[in-house]
């Protein structure tokens, strides 16, 4: 069982959300928030597997809200979904700690499928947010990552677990994790959000 909790403004898109969520088969929707202050409290007490953050709150931004929860709980998965789909959010959300971005017009069953991948460790984008994303950064020749580590860390920006990269390079996967905890040491980043944004901001990979 997944459990999932909401963190979003619009009560109709709120409630939508909470009766996918619940009237899916190997999910659970655990709290819906209206802000990031009262998300924060119910997230820290009843910890879910994945956050839905919106971005445009009213109050503390989701990007703050994102911040303090991934500095309190740094493995907790937590995926955006909103409105936002200009490259400077999208950047201040992965360096924030976000594991995806999607974009409100997701439909159902590829959020699901968003859900999932996040929780198996994934790092899910909207098509469209993926391709932004492409365009806008060119891969630099300048780079202290071995093959090796680009072809992983090349991997993880595609959004792929660490099962999958294991198989697609044929390694195992505790070669994978040690593979990426020596990008972490060399990028100087804490977690797989802030090693993707980083590969996209300094053009250290070409999806």
């Amino acid at each position: 069982m997944i459990t999932v909790s909401i963190v979003e403004d619009d009560p109709d898109i709120r409630e939508s959300l909470a009766l996918l969520i619940n009237g899916t088969p190997g999910y659970a929707c655990i709290g819906a928030y209206p802000n990031c202050e009262k998300g924060i409290k119910g997230i820290l007490k009843d910890p879910p597997d994945v956050v839905l953050m919106d971005i445009g709150l009213p109050g503390m931004s989701g990007i703050e809200g994102i911040k303090i929860l991934k500095e309190k709980m740094p493995e907790l998965d937590i995926l955006v979904l909103t409105i936002q789909s200009d490259d400077r959010v999208v950047f201040q959300a992965l360096c924030a700690g976000a594991c995806g971005y999607l974009v409100k017009d997701t439909p159902p069953a590829r959020l699901l499928e968003a859900i999932r991948e996040s929780y198996d460790g994934g790092a899910p984008m909207s098509t469209r947010i993926a391709r932004m994303v492409v365009e806008s950064f060119r891969v630099t020749p300048e780079t202290s990552l071995t093959q090796r580590e680009t072809e992983v860390l090349t991997h993880l920006c595609k959004g792929q677990s660490y099962k999958t990269i294991a198989d697609e390079l044929f390694i195992s996967e505790e070669t994978v994790r040690r593979h990426i905890k020596n990008i972490y040491r060399k990028l100087e980043v804490h977690s797989k959000s802030e090693a993707v944004a980083k590969a996209f901001k300094e053009k250290l990979v070409s999806l």
